[in-house]
This record gives C-alpha cells, structure tokens and sequence, in this order.
C-alpha cells in the first residue's frame, strides 16, 4: 500500500509544491475542503477525507476527519504486533505525514466588528485533534504545522525515504507548541468575551510568539528577545521609524518613559536614564517649553538617555532634540519637519506609540522562585479622596500644585525615591537608595539649581525625622508622603519645627 499523507492547511504557504513533491516521492494525498479544492485545481492527485472515511462531512463541516480511520491511521503504534493486526482488521491504514495547520481564529477575531458567534465557528476542533494525535506518535508520524519546514521535511524524503527520528521529535516539540499557543489565544479572547476582567485569574494564558532576537540583553553576554501575545501588534502597535536596531534595554527603558509621560494630561516630557526618570517638564501649552524644562533638569545625565513626549514632534522641537545624543525619541507622532532635522541623526531611533494600544492591567516578573503577578499601580487620580493635611501649615496654592506633579514623578522612581521640584519640573531626583534620608541626600546633590523654596515628594513614609531635617536644610518647604510609620508624630513635628507643610495620601509607591 502506498504511504499515505494527510493535508489540511488554512494557511496556503508553498502547499502546492510541497504536496507535488509527496506525491512524486509516492505518497497517496487525502485532504479536506479549501486544500483540497486548491490541490485539484493544481493537478495532483488527491482523495477526499470522505473516501476513506466511508463518513460523509456532516454538521455544515464540524465533523470530517475526527473519525476512527483518520486517527486509527495516526495513532497506531507500528512497532505493536497488537495494533497493526488490529488496523489490518479494520481496514485502517497507516498515515504517515500530517500536514495541518489551524483555522485562522487570531485572524478573526482582531477584524473589526467580529461577531461572537464568527469567532465561535474559527475554532478548530479537528486540527488540533489531529496534530496532537500526529504529534504524540511522533515515533512514527512527521507532523508539520508550519510551511518553514517544508523544504526540509522534503529534502529528508527525497534523500532517504524518511525523516529522522530528531526531525521528527523537533517538528512534535513545535506542533505542541502551535496548539498551546492556539488554545490559549482563544482562552484569552473568551475570557473578555464573556466579560472577565480579573487582572489575576486562577490561570493565565498568555501566548507569546518571538517577533525578534535583540542583540544581547541586559548585558552583551546575555542573550534576548521579544516576543509579543498571538494576535497583538509587534511593540503593542509602536512603530520604530529610523535607527538602530532597539535593543533590550532600549524597551526597559521605553517602557518607564512612556508610562510616566501618559501620567499628564497637558504637555509633558520626560528623559529616563536606566528606567529612571532624570528630568521631567510640563507647560500647560507648549511641548517644547515641557522639554527644555526636563533636560534643565538634570543635563548631565540627560546625555545617552530617553525622551518620551506626550504630544506630536513638530520641527522647532525636532531642531532642540537634535541638538543632544539621544538614543530613543517616543512620541505619539513626528511631523515631516521633525522627521527631517532629527533624520540625519541616523542611529537615533524615533518611534511612535497610540496610547491607546498601551494598557495593562497586570505586572508580571520572573524569579528563582516563580513568576509574580502583580495588578498595575494605575494612573494617580486628583487625589482628592487622599489629600490629608497633617501639618499645621497647609500648602499654599502653588505648592499644592507641585506636590499634586510631582507625586506622579515619585510613582515611577525607583525606590527609596525623592523628588524635588516645583510645579513644572523637577529639580533633583534620589533614586534607588538603600535608606530614605540618603536618597534625599542625592536629590538634593542632584539638584540643578536652588532648592530653596522647593517641594519634594516621597514614595513611602519617612520612617525618622532625619530625612526631613536633611530637606528643610535644603529649603524644601512642603513634602507629599504616604505617612504610615510609627514615627509619623516625630515626622510630622519636626515638620512644624521647620515650618514645612507636609500632606498624607495614605497610599505608596513602591517601585523595585
């Protein structure tokens, strides 16, 4: 009897050669449908699932190939006595090569206007019985789910009659893989069909697919990638519009810019340097304004860093930025003027996001000791519900308004984090220190120009009145903090010792 090969593909891809070449080499083709329909018009010989079967399609195409003969052919083990004298029996012939690839339901369902009930018929049921099937017999089956491996599954053939037994064990590995991430794109969908919105389900299906390898990662000798979920845009729907190659730390970093730049509603911008934030501006008009302010902030270590912008590039800000190396420039868009002085410029890259395409609802890290899931740290309101004056001087109207800024800056630095500043930017930024007080230490170090009269915000309590006494030497005159220490009377008087204003929102935030 003449080996025999099953073909049932949504995805097209060089099937017609491939199949031409099974057949020259003596395989006997049985498909369904569309690849049949497509096989036929070509010229190579092809059984319809339903002569072997002896079964008709039934249930407008549901059921074809989940038959006994399908998977009887598929699943018996030819090295058991027991089950080819039971396959002789019933007259169910061995299927050596499975070429399937799935209904296309990532496809579906990111169409605008989908219906439930469309995306419902683009499950597949029998293909993924089938690769599955072909997959576990692997020992005997080569299963082949994407067209890449064509080529080489018929270069095996025609050379020995045969795939190895390591080809064939590599192509089960990626047919597993191909219904995992299926099942779990559709998991995904169904869950927000059906209006789940738990941000830490009891289980989480996150397909991922490599979009690239990156140069190396953290470090040169640490390999990268990235990857995004089945269906989702490369980058969540940001394009790279010219220079180097991004790079693992560039989306680290990226990923820090952009998220505190969408804290503002007016024009802001932000320079980050290592995932934090060095200088950050806002101007209730002017995006240009916002920037200068951010990199007189801190233009020393502005040098080699990120900006994140919350508006449009035009060409006077392009002219600006041009004039500082920068390695990454994010912004919702850059006009044809920007595009032009920021071009000769050619390892910069430029990239543009849609904030809308930029949400999470979940933080994920991976440890020794398993991955944690964590729910966002979402955008801080008007704290209004949080804003507690615990001082007996209550701040004036502009430091109000520099606490209310820079309590966004805080969230994104990391801790220990202090920043100083007034209503529109930051004058200096203490990140990443073991103790409070000597992160304030740094800020102050850090800071560009006087801090007499300045506002500094703290991500966590002050757990001694050290720290404080080291802003009021400053001249920092109102401090926004969480409270929460069992110091906080000994915070709070030293406070009034210094004539600071101090408020209390009774939430942290921590970022490690």
């Amino acid at each position: 009897m003449h080996r025999r090969a099953l073909l049932s593909v949504s995805d097209k891809t060089g099937l017609v050669p491939f199949a031409a070449t099974l057949a020259e080499l003596g395989f006997e083709l049985v498909s369904t449908g569309g690849t049949f329909k497509v096989l036929s018009d070509a010229g190579i010989p092809v059984r319809y699932v339903t002569e072997i079967t002896g079964y008709p399609e039934v249930y407008g195409g549901r059921v074809k190939t989940l038959h006994p003969v399908v998977h009887g052919g598929i699943l018996h083990r030819r090295d058991d006595a027991a089950h080819v004298s039971q396959a002789n029996e019933l007259g169910v012939a061995p299927i050596d090569v499975v070429v399937v690839n799935l209904y296309p339901f990532v496809q579906t369902v990111t169409k605008p206007g989908v219906t439930f009930e469309d995306a419902i018929e683009n499950i597949d049921i029998g293909g993924p019985a089938m690769v599955r099937a072909s997959a576990k017999n692997h020992a005997s089956v080569t299963i082949v789910v994407s067209p890449d491996d064509y080529a080489r599954v018929a270069a095996a053939l025609k050379e020995s009659g045969a795939t190895s037994a390591e080809l064939r064990r590599e192509l089960a590995l990626k047919a597993y893989r191909h219904t995992a991430t299926y099942d779990s794109a559709i998991a995904t969908w169904l869950a927000g069909a059906v209006g789940e919105h738990e941000a830490l389900p009891a289980e989480i299906h996150r397909p991922l697919v490599k979009v690239e390898d990156l140069r190396y990662g953290e470090n040169p000798h640490q390999a990268a990638a990235l990857y995004r979920g089945a269906g989702d845009a490369a980058l969540n729907g940001a394009r790279v519009l010219q220079g180097k190659a991004i790079s693992y730390n560039n989306l680290v970093d990226l990923d820090a810019a952009v998220a505190l730049v969408l804290e503002f509603d007016e024009p802001a911008a932000v320079i980050i340097k290592h995932t934090n934030p060095c200088g950050t501006g806002r101007d209730a008009t002017s995006l240009l304004t916002a920037y200068e302010r951010a990199l007189a902030a801190d233009p020393v270590s502005a040098f080699g860093g990120i900006v994140a912008l919350n508006r449009p590039v035009d060409g006077a800000l392009g002219s600006k930025l041009a004039e500082l190396f920068l390695e990454v420039i994010v912004a919702p868009s850059f006009d044809e003027d920007a595009r032009e002085r920021l071009g000769s410029k050619t390892n910069l890259r430029l990239v543009e996001y849609d904030a809308a395409q930029l949400r999470v609802r979940r933080v994920e890290r991976s440890t020794l000791f398993g991955t944690l899931a964590q729910t966002e740290d979402a955008r801080i309101g008007d704290l209004n519900e949080e804003w507690n004056v615990v001082t007996d001087r209550a701040p004036t109207a502009e430091e109000e308004t520099a606490l209310r800024f820079l309590w966004r800056v805080c969230k994104h630095v990391k801790s220990n984090a202090i920043v100083i500043g007034d209503a529109v930017s930051t004058i200096g930024v203490g990140a990443g220190q073991m103790s409070r007080v000597d992160s304030v230490k740094l800020a102050v170090g850090k800071a560009t120009r006087s801090v007499e009269g300045a506002v500094l915000a703290s991500d966590a309590f002050f757990p001694f009145r050290d720290g404080l006494d080291e802003a009021a030497r400053a001249g920092v005159k109102a401090i926004i903090q969480p409270g929460g220490s069992r110091k906080d009377a000994e915070v709070i008087a030293a406070a009034n010792e210094h004539g600071i204003a101090m408020v209390f929102t009774g939430h942290r935030h921590f970022r490690h």
